[in-house]
């Protein structure tokens, strides 16, 4: 089950993981972008340890091998990172493997490729990313997820890049799965209620 709420590591990446787990996330993006599989492994042990401490869900962002070796539940792949096709090749099938998208192109090829879901963006400008995609705003995002329901593919859509809460309700009623947040969740100064608050508004477009 993919949640509605992915929470991206970032900066001091254990205690915020930690402090993300504590508020209430259940999904956990271990995100160490320009680094090294060497540097990655041990953040991503200590990662895990804390993910099964809340029986949370840990992605590793952009290291498959690392995944595979430290127990991870699954991988993201950027743009300009390997493929899903790839990414499901080193790790084989009991893995989750997202990826990043920009586009109904982008989405129809990770479908292709086994995507387990995707992750579409920017939503608007972020500083969190580097080499930042055409920024989508709701028009784009609400557009791309209604050319896949006119399709027949069901895809879990993730929004990301720049949301805030105020964001949330508008998305999810576009008819995305969930959001991606980071500096939204690490900089709050009550990250339980900014979690408590992104729930109750999946749980209440999900059940309508």
């Amino acid at each position: 089950m993919i949640s509605i709420l992915h929470y991206i590591s970032q900066a001091d990446h254990i205690a915020n993981i930690q402090a993300a787990c504590d508020a209430g996330c259940n999904w956990i993006q271990l995100r160490m972008k320009d680094s090294t599989p060497e540097a990655v492994l041990p953040v991503a042990l200590a990662a895990r340890k804390i993910c099964e401490a809340y029986n949370a869900t840990l992605i590793i962002n952009d290291y498959p091998q690392v995944a595979k070796e430290v127990g991870a539940h699954g991988v993201h792949v950027g743009k300009q990172d390997m493929t899903v096709a790839a990414a499901r090749e080193i790790l084989g099938p009991g893995f989750i493997v997202g990826g990043t998208s920009n586009s109904f192109e982008d989405i129809l090829q990770h479908a292709k490729d086994g995507a387990d879901y995707v992750g579409l963006g920017p939503y608007r400008f972020t500083t969190t990313k580097q080499k930042l995609s055409p920024i989508l705003g709701l028009e784009g995002i609400s557009g791309i997820v209604h050319q896949l329901a006119s399709q027949g593919i069901q895809m879990p859509v993730i929004a990301i890049g720049g949301i805030l809460l105020e964001d949330i309700p508008a998305l999810l009623a576009a008819g995305v799965h969930g959001v991606a947040v980071s500096g939204l969740i690490t900089h709050a100064d009550n990250r339980q209620a900014v979690v408590r608050e992104i729930f109750a508004a999946g749980n209440l477009q999900h059940v309508q």
